[in-house]
């Protein structure tokens, strides 16, 4: 049995990128956490504090309840501003990582990829890779980084590093478990041909199982292992 964390900058952003692949540590008696360092929503407002509260709490139900589905053992959420990760000391987000990963101990991390558009996703990568550095007596022996569609794909440019995956996970036994987890984010699962919804899941796991001969798969780059 190994301990499993994924470290996810929003609500939602634990489903899209890896919720098959931590179905199937669950079927596997694997023990999997969830941290959610973001409170969601309140950027879609012009300011934080006229956010919509009623809304952010509604959010915080559905990641519990979609946690439920995947069976996760616990999840915690940091309540970052949400978009203004850039606001914050890095060095606050590393010791909020730090603290999670010296309570659980995981031996596997999943995260953002470095390159994401979204700033919030690459402060993510920057402190779970600090606060993951092997000293002393880490526990952490491997960590990936998944995809996050509506944000990996849309980072053009020619200083942008693509996402370049390297390890495949079969998922066919969990996608559906992963499609039902996402129905659980009402407010940000969208309508087709929006990324996060339904039917591009499903192009993408076909996509990602294709390149490897399977019928579903989820990709990640491996950014670090240990044996």
């Amino acid at each position: 049995m190994s301990r499993i964390l994924v470290v996810a900058a929003h609500p939602d952003d634990e489903i899209l990128g890896a919720g098959g692949t931590l179905a199937r540590h669950v079927a596997q008696s694997d023990e999997v956490f969830a941290l959610i360092l973001g409170e969601g929503q309140t950027s879609r407002w012009s300011c934080r504090e006229s956010s919509d509260k009623q809304a952010v709490e509604e959010l915080r139900k559905d990641t519990l309840a979609a946690a439920e589905v995947i069976g996760f053992s616990n999840t915690w959420s940091a309540d970052l501003p949400d978009n203004r990760f850039d606001t914050v000391a890095l060095l606050d987000i590393v010791k909020c990582v730090e603290k999670y990963t010296a309570l659980i101990r995981p031996e596997i991390v999943y995260t953002h990829h470095a390159e994401d558009l979204n700033i919030d996703h690459r402060i993510t990568f920057e402190a779970v890779l600090t606060a993951a550095r092997p000293i002393g007596d880490y526990s952490v022996k491997e960590i990936y980084a998944f995809e996050t569609v509506s944000s990996t794909e849309w980072n053009y440019g020619s200083r942008s590093k693509s996402f370049c995956p390297n390890v495949f996970v079969d998922i066919e036994a969990f996608f559906e478990r992963k499609c039902e987890a996402m129905k659980e984010y009402k407010s940000e699962l969208c309508r087709f041909p929006h990324p996060r919804s339904l039917e591009m899941l499903d192009a993408a796991a076909r996509r990602w199982g294709a390149t490897v001969g399977k019928t579903y798969a989820e990709a990640f780059e491996l950014i670090r292992k240990v044996i």
